[in-house]
């Protein structure tokens, strides 16, 4: 197998991605430029799937594209990054439970105005619904 054997097809998939995830990851320079072949194509190694699992993986975490960048920084300057890996996932539970108690207040909001539609008659003079503007 020669250094750089993989496609971005072939790469991508044994990632776990899509060939246009490689591409975003290589402009937002997450991974670095890919080598070319004498026909133009895109060449990848094993170092570079390997990394693109890892982001896959902290994608699936939920971690931010800017937030992998940083682990990698850290990583490529040769310190380990566990904790500001720590302190990256503390932030990404904050922003998810923010999410779930916004979304809960929604929630009771629609229950309430829902329960209140069925104490008015449909066609009440209104602009176009008075469930939704009296709510």
């Amino acid at each position: 197998m020669a250094l750089h054997s993989l496609t971005i097809g072939q790469a991508a998939e044994a990632a776990g991605l899509t060939r246009k995830a490689v591409r975003v990851y290589e402009a937002k320079g997450l991974l670095a430029k890919a080598e070319r072949s004498t026909t133009g194509y895109r060449l990848y190694n094993p170092d570079d799937v390997e990394l693109l699992t890892f982001i896959r993986q902290a994608r699936a975490l939920g971690l931010h594209l800017d937030d992998v960048r940083e682990v990698l920084e850290i990583r490529r300057g040769g310190t380990p990054p566990c904790d500001a890996v720590r302190s990256l996932l503390d932030a990404r539970i904050a922003e998810i439970d923010s999410t779930v108690e916004d979304l809960l207040a929604l929630r009771r909001t629609l229950a309430e105005t829902r329960r209140a539609a069925d104490d008015r008659p449909c066609g009440e003079p209104s602009s176009v619904c008075s469930i939704i503007e009296e709510a």
